[in-house]
């Protein structure tokens, strides 16, 4: 898809001055870096650059804001690249069993897929019983009954 920057008809391409310190360069030219997409159209832009230069922007701060873009995307180039090795959809956490969890993690890394793994035991099983275990002949078939307050109702 060809992108360009639009202009309404009626643009004069009259920007603030230089000495005015609202430094418009790298909007203007962000624009022509980020939005078009095509090469041919970008050096139709570059009468953004000769119009700034006519407003008294100095050449050397319009290299310099060029220079910039152009090492902001190649960085943002490489962040990409190097994003897309560890990039993944989703995790799943699932219980470790030994010699099926590493297949498992590998399967699932094809499709972009992380894993981790958890024990079935922890040494919080084994250690914390904050309660004795009720045997199920010692429990009782207990109910309760609340009764309501505002009304003659009560619950189960």
């Amino acid at each position: 898809m060809k992108l360009l920057v639009y202009r309404n008809k009626s643009q004069t391409d009259q920007y603030l001055n230089f000495s005015s310190h609202h430094k418009l360069i790298r909007t203007l030219l962000e624009k022509c870096y980020s939005i078009v997409t095509e090469e041919d159209d970008r050096k139709k832009e570059e009468h953004v650059a000769k119009t700034l230069n006519k407003c008294g922007y100095p050449p050397w701060t319009i290299d310099r804001v060029k220079q910039d873009i152009v090492e902001k995307s190649l960085k943002d180039e490489a962040k990409k690249v190097k994003n897309t090795r560890g990039n993944h959809k989703c995790m799943v956490v699932v219980p470790y069993v030994k010699g099926l969890s590493e297949a498992f993690a590998r399967i699932l890394k094809s499709h972009c897929i992380a894993t981790a793994n958890r024990p079935h035991r922890t040494l919080g099983n084994f250690v914390v019983h904050p309660k004795d275990k009720v045997k199920d002949e010692e429990k009782t078939n207990l109910m309760y009954r609340v009764p309501c307050k505002n009304c003659s109702s009560s619950y189960v």
